[in-house]
């Protein structure tokens, strides 16, 4: 009886040591150095990181059944989905996190997309946009997708064969492929018209970009005068080379944001909801993205960030935009 006591004793200590780690599924920039040293020193939790992907983190919570790793960070796309059918998550409380933190719109619209059954299960942390990136002393006549397909540009023209693209074009087209996700038919036809599109353009291409540094190469030399790329990869070129620059396509630019989520398996839940709370403080959400290029969902954290990026955000996104 005595020696079961001990055990029991022994198990609790080590429930309470796993809790003060937390195993963080993240990726590259978004868990810097300096900022990890930081929460660790003012909460005395300690933060393993490991860097993924959306892929990898589906498929390393999908082998697990929600476990290895105490909070996460894909796309919100890539929640509600694997949650209805694999289980990975667990539903986030709300009332443990500090709302008032995050830009409103953003966080209601992250929260909306990743619900289940009545329970949210994402809060948006990095966002960022995917649209135009120009040469405009080469390319001034390319406001949309589709102007990607003009003879102005032939040759020099690149892009991604990924979703992105087929919505991008999709939209630029005068076509809403969301409007049509439920309609199996209406999808098929709408994205065989996207497609013989990009059959008509295919000439134009330069060449299909894997990689962001492939691209950002590709464009200094001025291979490539107009593609389809992150606001990110047009903003560092623009430091670069003023005539080089993200724009916003007429038919809009399309919004990406990676969230915090709770696998459902996590041991180490108040530390989860310490870093989220932590990482949303807007001096060091501005850390974050000077580390990682991307603005975050923190609110005012804009304000922190070194003046060029700051510059270049606020011209590319006006609040009202956002």
């Amino acid at each position: 009886r005595t020696l079961m006591l001990a055990t029991t004793v022994l198990a609790g200590l080590a429930s309470v040591a796993q809790a003060d780690t937390l195993r963080l599924l993240t990726w590259g920039g978004y868990a810097p150095d300096d900022v990890v040293a930081m929460f660790e020193e003012q909460t005395g939790h300690t933060v393993e990181v490991t860097k993924s992907n959306n892929e990898e983190m589906i498929a390393k919570l999908r082998a697990t059944g929600g476990g290895g790793f105490d909070l996460a960070q894909p796309s919100q796309d890539r929640i509600a989905g694997p949650q209805a059918e694999f289980g990975i998550y667990k539903p986030i409380d709300l009332s443990k996190i500090d709302e008032s933190q995050f830009i409103t719109s953003m966080l209601e619209a992250t929260k909306g997309n990743t619900t289940v059954d009545g329970e949210v299960y994402g809060v948006p942390h990095v966002w960022g946009t995917s649209g135009l990136v120009l040469d405009t002393s080469k390319a001034a006549g390319v406001k949309d997708y589709t102007d990607l397909c003009s003879d102005d540009v032939a040759g020099k023209v690149s892009y991604r064969l990924k979703r992105p693209t087929l919505i991008g074009f999709a939209f630029a087209m005068g076509l809403d492929p969301f409007a049509a996700y439920g309609d199996e038919a209406a999808y098929t036809e709408l994205m065989e018209k996207v497609e013989a599109k990009l059959i008509e353009c295919k000439p134009n291409v330069k060449t299909y970009w894997g990689g962001g540094d492939e691209l950002m190469n590709l464009v200094r030399s001025g291979e490539v005068v107009a593609s389809m790329a992150w606001d990110t990869g047009g903003w560092k070129l623009n430091s670069d080379n003023p005539d080089i620059t993200f724009v916003a396509p007429a038919s809009g630019a399309l919004g990406w944001i990676d969230t915090f989520v709770l696998p459902a398996k996590g041991k180490a839940d108040d530390a989860a909801y310490a870093w989220i709370n932590f990482v949303m403080q807007p001096k060091v959400a501005a850390m974050i993205t000077d580390a990682a290029g991307n603005f975050t969902a923190s609110k005012g954290a804009d304000e922190f960030v070194a003046a060029d990026l700051k510059a270049r955000y606020q011209a590319s996104f006006p609040p009202e935009a956002v």
